[in-house]
Order: C-alpha cells, then sequence, then structure tokens
C-alpha cells in the first residue's frame, strides 16, 4: 500500500523559493520561503492516511516558537510567524496542497510539546525540538532536518569564556528543554522559565549570569542587543532538529522524512537557511542525513 509520495514524485512538486519580506524580528528583515502548493494532493496520499485527511481538509496547524529570531519569531502585528522552522512548515503544507495563508501557526513553548501533540492541539511540531529516544518513546520526531549545538549568551562585559566559568553560576534556559540538564551536568544551577524571552531578560538585567541553548538561537537574540550580549565558549553538546507528529499517525514520518530530503536536494532547505538562520551570520551548513522512519 502506498503510504507516501516517493521522493521523486516529492520533488516533482516544484517547490519554487524565492526571497520575500515576510515579517520582522526586532529591527532584522526576514526572508521567507515562496512555495508552489501541490494541486490535487490529497490524490497522491492514500485513504485512511493523516496526510489525506490534512490534503482534503485543506487545513493544518503547525506549533513553532514565536520568540527564537532566525528560527521561529511572530511580533506582535505580525500575521505569520517568520524563521526557519516556519519556512520548512510551509514547505510542507505545500506538499499536502496547502498554501501559507491556510496554516494555522501555534505557538508551541518548550514544555507543552509532547502534550500539544499528544492531543491534538497541532498536527505538527517545528519548534527547535531536539530529538531525543525519551521524547521518542511518546511522539514521532522525524528528522534531523539540522543540527547545531549547546552554547551560552552572556553579557558583553562578563567573565565566563569557559564552560569551566559556569561552576556555581546560575544558568537560564526554558523548562522541558535538554539545555537545562546539560547545563546542570557542567556544575551550574539551573533556572527554567516558560519562554527564551524571559531566560533573555534576566540576563539582560544581570538576575542571572548566563542563558544555555542551542547556538543558533543565542546568536538570534546577540544580534539584537549587539552592545549588550555575547555568545561564548564552543558548543559542548549536539542537538538534532526533528519535525514532531504524533504516534497515532506513524505513517506521517516518511512522508515528512521525502518531503524535506527532496527539499535539501532540490536547494529549497539551503535557501530557506541562508534567509533565516543565515541572516545572524551562521554560515549554511550541509544539511543532514535523516534517520530511518521506525517500521510501521
Amino acid at each position: 500500500m502506498r503510504l507516501t509520495r516517493t521522493k521523486a514524485a516529492v520533488a516533482g512538486l516544484g517547490l519554487a523559493l524565492s526571497l520575500v519580506a515576510c515579517g520582522d524580528a526586532g529591527d532584522d528583515e526576514s526572508a521567507g520561503v515562496d512555495v508552489e502548493v501541490q494541486e490535487d494532493a490529497g490524490s497522491e496520499f492514500d485513504d485512511g492516511t493523516r496526510m489525506k485527511e490534512l490534503a482534503d481538509s485543506g487545513e493544518v496547524i503547525i506549533g513553532v516558537k514565536f520568540d527564537q529570531p532566525g528560527i521561529g519569531f511572530k511580533g506582535a502585528t505580525d500575521d505569520m510567524p517568520v524563521g526557519f522552522d516556519p519556512e520548512l512548515g510551509k514547505v510542507l503544507a505545500a506538499s499536502l496542497g496547502i498554501a501559507p495563508e491556510d496554516i494555522t501557526w501555534t505557538e508551541t513553548i518548550s514544555d507543552n510539546r509532547e502534550p500539544f501533540l499528544q492531543s491534538g492541539e497541532v498536527d505538527l511540531v517545528l519548534a527547535s525540538y531536539s530529538i531525543t529516544d525519551e521524547r521518542r518513546a511518546v511522539v514521532g520526531q522525524a528528522g534531523p532536518y539540522y543540527v547545531t549545538g549547546q552554547q551560552l549568551l552572556v553579557a558583553s562585559d562578563s567573565d565566563i569564556d569557559s564552560l569551566d566559568d559556569v561552576k556555581g553560576t546560575e544558568v537560564c534556559s526554558v523548562t522541558g528543554s535538554t539545555s537545562l540538564e546539560n547545563i546542570e551536568a557542567e556544575g551550574a544551577t539551573p533556572r527554567g522559565f516558560d519562554t527564551y524571552s524571559e531566560c533573555v531578560d534576566q540576563v539582560l538585567s544581570g538576575a542571572v549570569d548566563a542563558m544555555t541553548t542551542d547556538g543558533a538561537i543565542l546568536l538570534g537574540y546577540a544580534a539584537e542587543h549587539p552592545d549588550e550580549l555575547k555568545v561564548v565558549v564552543e558548543p559542548f553538546s549536539e542537538e538534532r532538529y526533528g519535525v514532531g507528529y504524533s504516534l497515532d499517525h506513524p505513517e506521517m514520518c516518511q512522508w515528512i522524512v521525502d518531503t524535506l530530503t527532496a527539499a535539501q536536494e532540490d536547494g529549497t532547505w539551503e535557501e530557506a537557511f541562508a534567509a533565516t538562520l543565515g541572516a545572524s551570520g551562521v554560515e549554511t551548513p550541509e544539511p543532514p542525513a535523516m534517520d530511518e522512519c521506525p517500521a510501521a
């Protein structure tokens, strides 16, 4: 039985990417992906699959971060979020025949990603969602579509410039993230907050000594406050971003992998990265090979 299209068929979507202004994160202009939506997408999927249900409905709900410049950001007056994760969300939606304006974007913080997927609050999560065995025990995670590493964000006049310097200090990140566990193992006192923006505010005010999460996220915040913040230390973890989906719909994994692999092969992934994360000075890497999907 055909659960998903083949990679060749996905590539045949003809995703056209152009750089268009679609919002801002702070004072920085952000560019987005202009996708060509697949016509009659429902006919490409087998009856009973979640992909066909979504394609036939013409609607999809995607959970993303709203407070991570370069990754996922939505200003108070913006119509939709911008960043690498939303751009890949558009690519996935387009393969279902769903245009960007028909996507429902739901703010998804680190602590509610699994509950949102399990309850059906969202169909997909693209929210700097590091793949772990623990998470894969309760939800599906297809990928990785991006690999980064954990670093530190500190005040520009901070004396912290190595991991040894965090011992005995207070370091914040978001509740439910792997970053807090990793920094506690380095001897720091972890402090969790609901959102990254709250954590950044704590560093700016001097209430905590440092913030820690993936380096790409931290660079976005440092770019917003170049005179007040800086990113330090070499990456000390490997964070493999995956797309979250419900284990009630295991067939979604291969569709996600095939669609994003096609985007890697036709240059869409590279251009989307350069237009979002690349704008903060991160060099565009080679896209990672994705894991095989679990046997259905």
